[in-house]
């Protein structure tokens, strides 16, 4: 094993157990939750050493890095989607623009940052034009700042039952961003109103039961994330430390 592969490797057994004791303090099954690696730091060799440490779910912010780090992957095909035998799935996690849509759904199989019911209509159309199904997370502004993107949490319901009635759009719960912070816990009021918002779309019909999953949490706040309910936290640093360049 070459000295990349075994610093994430260690590194992921780090985060792995930390998501576990977060967890546990909170009463939930570790299984429960997902760790997407977020791989924009990385040379294709280190995102094999990821995968080799048993993450097959890899995350970028941005659909041109996405396609291109899929392509040295070997991951995708002109007009297809990744062969079903690869172990590996890719998670769009940045701001998502329309006319970016059809070249990221060749290789992406889900997208945390839905905001807005164009979006979602362009997503379908793609989705139907290469008769796919993608899954997706509608982003929610929870805190309110005006830097953030997503959807207010007022209009969450409109846009997550609108995302509902889509044929080949599968919504699979909310995804938020907390605001930087050098205390994690500050982000705590912002994972758990995620949270609550999920519960109560799903307690008034908005969106089924299916619909389950929170996408929150990042290097910075993720055991906090895990303990207001995260099912998915989304991880690039803490995986990397130690790496030459490494973030």
């Amino acid at each position: 094993m070459s000295e990349t592969a075994t610093i994430i490797a260690r590194n992921v057994e780090r985060v792995r157990e930390a998501i576990a004791r977060a967890a546990r303090r909170s009463g939930r099954d570790p299984e429960c939750v997902r760790l997407v690696a977020v791989t924009k730091y990385l040379d294709p060799a280190s995102i094999g050493a990821v995968i080799h440490a048993g993450l097959t779910e890899l995350g970028e912010n941005r659909v041109q890095q996405l396609v291109a780090r899929a392509a040295a992957l070997g991951a995708g095909e002109p007009g297809g989607w990744p062969a079903a035998a690869r172990p590996w799935r890719w998670h769009m996690i940045g701001h998502l623009q329309r006319n970016k849509v059809r070249a990221l759904l060749r290789v992406c199989q889900v997208i945390h940052s839905v905001d807005s019911e164009r979006l979602a209509a362009e997503t379908e159309a793609e989705a139907a034009r290469a008769e796919r199904f993608v899954d997706v997370f509608v982003e929610v502004n929870v805190s309110g700042e005006s830097s953030k993107q997503g959807v207010a949490a007022a209009d969450a319901a409109t846009l997550a039952e609108y995302v509902s009635r889509l044929r080949h759009v599968r919504l699979r719960g909310l995804m938020t961003m907390a605001p930087p912070s050098a205390d994690p816990q500050r982000a705590r009021p912002v994972f758990a109103g995620l949270r609550e918002l999920l519960e109560k779309l799903r307690a008034s019909g908005a969106v089924a039961e299916t619909c389950g999953e929170l996408s929150m949490g990042m290097t910075g706040d993720y055991e906090v994330a895990v303990e207001e309910g995260a099912t998915v936290v989304r991880i690039g640093s803490a995986l990397f430390e130690g790496l030459p360049g490494g973030h």
